[in-house]
């Protein structure tokens, strides 16, 4: 069963942004999925690296996007990329030192964070972005 699913709802109107969107709902499922099948590090620790990865190529193109548009709001977005990073790099150090499990806690924040950050910051730039020639 999904942690989450893909639907319009998620949208920004941007193909590429919702295209690598989709990507990092697939990878997170992926790890929900190990996670609930208990395939400990020997699949989890993997993905999380690969989760983390991913993230940073998304918002690395994302920025880069809102740059060529001369977007506003890019100096407090990306502050928030910054943090998310930071957040989930302290997980996947933990996870490396045996610290902490991939579990639900880190499943749901992972989550929360990608729903609420697409829906609440991400939906801001769509428009901006389409009004400057990218759909």
């Amino acid at each position: 069963m999904a942690l989450v699913a893909w639907n319009n709802s998620y949208s920004v109107g941007v193909k590429a942004i919702d295209g690598q969107h989709t990507v990092l709902f697939d990878i997170l499922n992926e790890l929900h999925d190990a996670m609930m099948k208990g395939q400990a590090s020997t699949i989890t620790g993997p993905l999380l690296k690969k989760l983390v990865k991913y993230t940073q190529e998304h918002f690395a193109a994302e920025e880069k996007m809102l740059e060529a548009a001369r977007y506003a709001g890019l100096t407090e977005h990306r502050a928030k990329h910054v943090e998310l990073i930071k957040q989930v790099q302290e997980y996947v150090a933990k996870h490396d030192r045996g610290e902490i499990t991939v579990n639900l806690h880190l499943m749901n924040f992972l989550r929360d964070w990608l729903s609420n950050h697409i829906m609440k910051v991400d939906k801001e730039y769509g428009p901006w972005l389409n009004q400057h020639g990218v759909a």
